[in-house]
């Protein structure tokens, strides 16, 4: 978006949502002439101011998009806050020579803010993420008539009607179905009547005893068999590979080319050659 564009003041001096609709219902429409004038300054002349009166005079159908999506359980505020940007993107791309008003090209951004507020928002897990799935998303809704699950027949004629595979409406109607559940209580949930939370039933495994002793016992086992391995390599292997692996102070390769007055090439040879030799012998003492 244009930065001087994006940039521009249009808030309203309004304390409520309640008073900015009201607000916004009274601003009275463009003409189709006023409405060419503002579009060819703005496009033609770079008249940024003229886009704030384009803008606010269609903020009215924002707020009416916006109470259409009113059933996805997200605030009507933050609805119209995104359906205002797609507004403006509109508005910044709009071609007065095209001959069509400007609502009616908008309606399309407007919508789309709106969709990927929805898709961010909806549910603490994405539900539609590809093209397929995001169409399912906005109208397998309002092609329910019945709140039970979809019929192989209803999910073939779906599938059919969007363009999709039968398998695709099934996974998005049970997205569609699934609610978030936070890990811990809530807290209006107090102890004596505690909720239903995952908190509640999920065993928490890590500091089981016999996985603990496991875990100590692989690890020490890993590290006898690493140094049973490193006593297989020569001298210099091993010191090679204690710089660069063991050390707390790392050292590169330039800096044991210059101890051991080679290239830096040999010692990157040298060090993969020890590598592989303690693969080989780490991968026989676990077989």
């Amino acid at each position: 978006m244009n930065k001087d564009l994006q940039a521009m003041d249009i808030s309203l001096p309004i304390s409520s949502l309640d008073a900015y609709i009201t607000h916004v219902n009274q601003i009275p429409m463009l003409t189709q002439e006023e409405e060419q004038d503002l579009a060819t300054r703005l496009q033609v002349n770079g008249e940024i101011a003229a886009a704030k009166p384009l803008i606010l005079a269609h903020t009215k159908y924002v707020v009416k998009v916006a109470r259409g999506y009113a059933g996805y359980g997200l605030p009507l505020g933050d609805l119209i806050q995104e359906g205002n940007v797609g507004l403006m993107k509109a508005v910044k791309r709009f071609d007065p020579k095209v001959g069509v008003r400007l609502v009616t090209f908008a309606v399309h951004w407007i919508k789309s803010e709106i969709h990927e507020y929805i898709l961010r928002n909806w549910k603490i897990v994405k539900v539609a993420t590809t093209k397929a799935q995001r169409k399912l998303f906005f109208n397998l809704r309002s092609m329910k008539k019945r709140l039970g699950w979809f019929t192989n027949e209803e999910v073939n004629f779906v599938a059919k009607d969007l363009g999709v595979e039968p398998k695709t409406v099934r996974e998005m109607e049970m997205r569609l179905s699934s609610i978030d559940a936070t890990f811990d209580y809530s807290a209006d949930e107090s102890d004596e009547k505690p909720g239903f939370a995952p908190v509640a039933y999920l065993e928490d495994k890590r500091y089981n005893p016999a996985d603990l002793i496991e875990a100590s016992d692989w690890s020490k086992q890993s590290e006898s068999n690493l140094h049973a391995a490193m006593k297989d390599l020569d001298e210099r292997s091993q010191q090679i590979l204690a710089a660069r692996w063991l050390s707390d102070e790392k050292s590169t390769l330039q800096d044991l080319a210059e101890k051991y007055n080679v290239s830096a090439e040999r010692i990157r040879q040298l060090e993969k050659n020890a590598m592989n030799k303690l693969k080989k012998v780490l991968d026989y003492q676990e077989s």
